[in-house]
């Protein structure tokens, strides 16, 4: 399954989706927990900071050149939904292969988080994603089948069409910290709330030196031609971007309702005072 190789996109033909489009998926990171390290980050109540992501891989028959042990070039990665940059967020991403590859734990530092090799079988990669410190101790894993082969194995393979199978996932932060917001507010990879008028953030503090910082995007990848659009996706956008309006309203209106009782308690207690 082995022999490593980067891959780059030819042709202009459509490529070849293996299977119907897995349903989208909405994972929910747990709370960030009181410690001593969290204390100094105030969290934010009725609050959720989504990321929408998808992660897949894109295969290429090697056709003449294809032999038993390399018969196709794969590249496996977790990009944003919209191709934006993702290492606002992920810290890095840690694929594992199977274990007939040389070093099959491979760890990807930086965006774009992804890796090429060359090889001739299918098997699940195990992916996990670490985030910065600011948005989430927990790590996320995910797991996706490698596929090199096209569904209909009757027709004849092509060196110019390949074979794409990606996932569609929206990883949500409730009450994160006001660090976290503050520093992500203004980036377009994620889903961010309105903060309640007259709410103030924190300076926004780097968790990376800017200057050592690349360009994460994937907009201009050499393989984003062949990379799928989810219009379910694009709707879970919107709705999710809805869904937080409508917990900012429910937020306000809490502390509204919290306010009154607390005046109503005052006009009890001045009443029975006389």
């Amino acid at each position: 399954m082995n022999n490593s190789s980067s891959s780059k996109s030819h042709g202009l033909d459509q490529p070849e989706l293996s299977g119907p489009t897995p349903k989208s998926l909405r994972t929910k990171m747990g709370k960030p927990e009181d410690s001593e390290k969290k204390i100094f980050h105030k969290k934010l109540k009725d609050v959720e900071i989504s990321v929408p992501i998808v992660y897949g891989n894109i295969s290429f028959w090697l056709g003449k050149k294809a032999n038993e042990y390399q018969s196709h070039k794969w590249t496996v990665y977790v990009r944003g939904a919209t191709n934006e940059d993702l290492g606002v967020v992920i810290k890095r991403a840690v694929f594992q292969l199977h274990s007939s590859f040389n070093n099959p734990t491979r760890v990807i530092e930086s965006p774009p988080f992804e890796l090429s090799e060359c090889g001739w079988g299918e098997f699940e990669i195990a992916i996990t994603l670490f985030f910065h410190s600011d948005v989430c101790d927990k790590p996320l894993n995910l797991f996706h089948h490698l596929k090199l082969y096209p569904e209909d194995e009757s027709g004849p393979m092509s060196t110019k069409k390949p074979v794409v199978m990606e996932s569609y996932d929206e990883i949500v932060f409730p009450e994160p910290s006001e660090a976290f917001l503050a520093r992500v507010q203004n980036q377009p990879a994620l889903i961010v709330p309105r903060l309640p008028a007259g709410s103030v953030l924190p300076p926004p503090v780097p968790v990376e030196d800017p200057s050592k910082r690349k360009r994460g995007d994937t907009k201009d990848h050499p393989m984003s031609q062949w990379f799928m659009n989810f219009s379910e996706a694009d709707e879970l956008l919107q709705l999710a971007a809805a869904r937080q309006q409508v917990q900012a309203h429910i937020a306000k209106f809490r502390r509204e309702i919290s306010l009154l009782d607390g005046q109503q308690q005052q006009q009890v207690n001045s009443v029975s005072d006389q």
